[in-house]
């Protein structure tokens, strides 16, 4: 008995370490998706502000404004034009799949075998599809409405994130969507992944086959600007490089058509996000979908006026009543503009401090509701209940496809992802209770066990991405819903090597992995880092106690991690609980680059805001050539710098650009140049 009782508290502490060592592993991925998600929003928030305050000839204007033009709503006759495939000629080599339209089941099936053996779809076909897929999109509801009464079950899945061999999992344990077997797709098909157009053309194929039967909801990845940072745009771009620009444009027109909800016998609602203490789903019928071709910038009707002068005390873009309000109430009259250079040198806040009040309109960062407070009293009344019903519209919409549940009553801003809310399990009720819903599901956050409920089990979120961080990071799963409206999950891993993993070795893997992420955020914030060690350095001696470590790096990170616990996976060098935190950072075994930059500062810029440099690029690169010449690459930093609030000068550009244009050409491939400035693990450098 004693053996026994020994065994058996040896075994419950292995699995509570377990669990804390999966806990932390999770909290780190999570943190550092959320703050990628952040920055995001800001960086587009910024090129809404340049939009807004300058000219319309001003070179930094003319770089980003293309990405807003997408907003801008055009006849369908020309839309129509553009999804023309009648001059693509299919190629006798070409051996894919083939399609005739209207398609049949027996398309829609074959489809699905050729991606899984690694087949592409022709440009004519793919064009084709899409025309007729939007066709059918303008005649949906904003609101899908199903029944449980024409099929047993209804088959409802979350993201997906670009990873076929997920949705090929689902169609072999369930079988492929039909009259009998409907699907519900939650939104964020795309981004992330390796086959997210395989995934958006066998879903369309199906919804063509079969329109009552399987329903797709917009995520909030299906958004252009998303596209840019998480990989849709690269990944069309090289798949299709003669026609990819084009595919891409229909995809932005077709994202902004998809149905935004759908409500199973009246009583389980599925969104992608949430809701807020603000959503009202009779709005949501009613409103102009398509008009958000992007939810992170409110669509615009008319020509906008020109702006305030930035140094008027009354119209100052961060007071009570400036910023938000002019762009809600289209004043009208006008000041002179700023350039670039002269936003930097008069304008003391950071731009993230500026545009605080403008995310006020989408609850992208601040409050909800009280929309009508940032309203100007002096603007006409029937502009403004207008431009603040327009506001609200765009709020529901924000909401749906961006919040996430919180613990606590209430319902605040959503400023870890910076975008839409948190509400708390009052809101769930008088939300759901004002529409007679007994059942929220949603998708949006990855869950370790694919799914989980909330709120006294009338939230539930779900996720069909396995293995999303990582291989072995977690479980997909799916709901099966029948007509006494039960939830039942089906769990699974749809890589076959996790499953050959025991729980140690998935942990253990998912761990070093999650560190290794860390270990490259931490190098990149080096010279902040040493700055907040030296704060605690008062004699400067170079060491600092473990706790101050640990003090300094979440002053630094605000990654809101257990920097205690992690501590003894981080550093291994500390001596009688001291760091000597100069050499520390040799411990993190990071690989730089072999291309010698003089300017240390930019170096570390490009490291820690890789992203968002990608980004920037991205949209500069406006025939999608992959290519950038040097002036626009000189027009990135400038535009990077701006909204970073640092000083990066025109010598430190030159010396960059001389030390990466090997052939003279006077221009820069995207690809080469972010791969060549990628911080990577020692470890796994040696093994590639």
């Amino acid at each position: 008995m004693r053996a026994a009782l020994l065994i058996q508290r040896w075994y419950r502490q292995h699995v509570a370490r377990m669990e804390l060592r999966r806990r932390c592993t999770w909290n780190i991925f999570q943190s550092i998706e959320y703050a990628g998600e952040q920055d995001q929003i800001k960086l587009n928030n910024f090129f809404g502000y340049l939009m807004d305050h300058f000219t319309p000839v001003n070179n930094e204007r003319n770089l980003i404004s293309h990405i807003f033009r997408e907003n801008e709503v055009c006849r369908d006759t020309e839309w129509e034009r553009c999804f023309s495939y009648i001059n693509i000629e299919l190629p006798e080599f070409y051996c894919g799949p083939r399609l005739t339209f209207p398609l049949t089941v027996t398309h829609a099936a074959d489809l699905v075998e050729a991606f899984r053996n690694k087949q592409q779809l022709h440009t004519r076909y793919v064009l084709q599809l899409l025309l007729e897929t939007w066709k059918l999109l303008t005649i949906l509801p904003n609101i899908n409405h199903v029944s449980t009464c024409q099929s047993k079950e209804i088959i409802i899945c979350g993201d997906l994130h670009g990873q076929l061999e997920d949705l090929l999992f689902i169609f072999y344990k369930n079988g492929l969507p039909s009259v009998e077997k409907p699907y519900v797709f939650n939104g964020d098909f795309v981004d992330r992944g390796r086959d997210s157009i395989e995934i958006l053309l066998i879903l369309f194929a199906f919804l063509l086959v079969y329109p009552n039967d399987i329903h797709l909801n917009r995520g909030n990845h299906e958004d252009h600007i998303m596209n840019l940072r998480y990989g849709f745009t690269k990944e069309v771009l090289m798949k299709y490089k003669l026609h990819g620009k084009r595919i891409l444009k229909l995809l932005h027109k077709i994202f902004s058509w998809l149905p935004l909800a759908t409500v199973i016998d009246r009583k389980v609602l599925i969104v992608h996000g949430g809701i807020s203490d603000t959503t009202d789903l009779s709005v949501i019928a009613k409103l102009e979908r398509h008009k958000y071709v992007s939810t992170f910038r409110p669509p615009e009707k008319k020509k906008k006026q020109e702006s305030i002068d930035l140094d008027s005390k009354d119209a100052s873009f961060g007071s009570k009543g400036g910023g938000s309000r002019q762009r809600l109430c289209s004043l009208t009259h006008s000041s002179p503009r700023r350039s670039l250079q002269d936003l930097c040198s008069r304008v003391h806040r950071s731009v993230d401090e500026e545009l605080k009040e403008q995310r006020r309109q989408a609850g992208l960062g601040l409050s909800h509701g009280h929309l009508h407070d940032y309203l100007s009293p002096d603007s006409d009344s029937n502009s403004c209940k207008s431009q603040e019903a327009n506001a609200d519209e765009w709020k529901q919409v924000v909401d749906l496809l961006w919040s996430d549940p919180m613990s606590q009553n209430g319902c605040i801003s959503n400023e870890v992802r910076g975008g839409g809310c948190y509400w708390g399990p009052d809101v769930t009720e008088g939300v759901l209770g004002k529409h007679n819903i007994q059942l929220l599901i949603r998708s949006h956050e990855c869950k370790q066990d694919g799914y989980e409920f909330c709120h006294n089990r009338r939230v539930l979120t779900i996720f069909s991405a396995s293995n999303y961080y990582e291989v072995g990071s977690n479980r997909g799963a799916y709901v099966r819903l029948g007509p006494d409206l039960v939830p039942h999950f089906i769990q699974y891993q749809a890589n076959r090597s996790t499953r050959k993993l025991t729980p140690r070795q998935s942990v253990g893997q998912t761990e070093r992995s999650a560190l290794r992420a860390l270990r490259e955020k931490l190098f990149a914030h080096k010279s902040d880092l040493i700055s907040a060690f030296q704060e605690f350095d008062m004699e400067k001696t170079g060491w600092i106690s473990l706790n101050n470590w640990a003090a300094a790096v979440e002053n630094v990170l605000r990654l809101d991690l257990p920097w205690r616990v992690l501590r003894s996976q981080l550093v291994t060098s500390a001596q009688d609980g001291q760091l000597d935190y100069h050499s520390w950072f040799n411990e993190l075994a990071i690989k730089e680059p072999n291309i010698e930059i003089p300017h240390q500062n930019l170096l570390e810029t490009m490291y820690r805001h890789h992203s968002n440099l990608e980004t920037i690029f991205r949209i500069i690169d406006t025939d999608h050539s992959g290519l950038i010449s040097l002036e626009e690459f000189h027009q990135t930093w400038k535009l990077l710098s701006t909204h970073l609030n640092i000083e990066i000068s025109n010598e430190a550009i030159a010396d960059l650009v001389a030390s990466i244009d090997f052939n003279k050409d006077g221009s820069i491939d995207i690809n080469e140049f972010m791969e060549a400035f990628r911080l990577v693990d020692r470890s796994r450098a040696e093994m590639e």
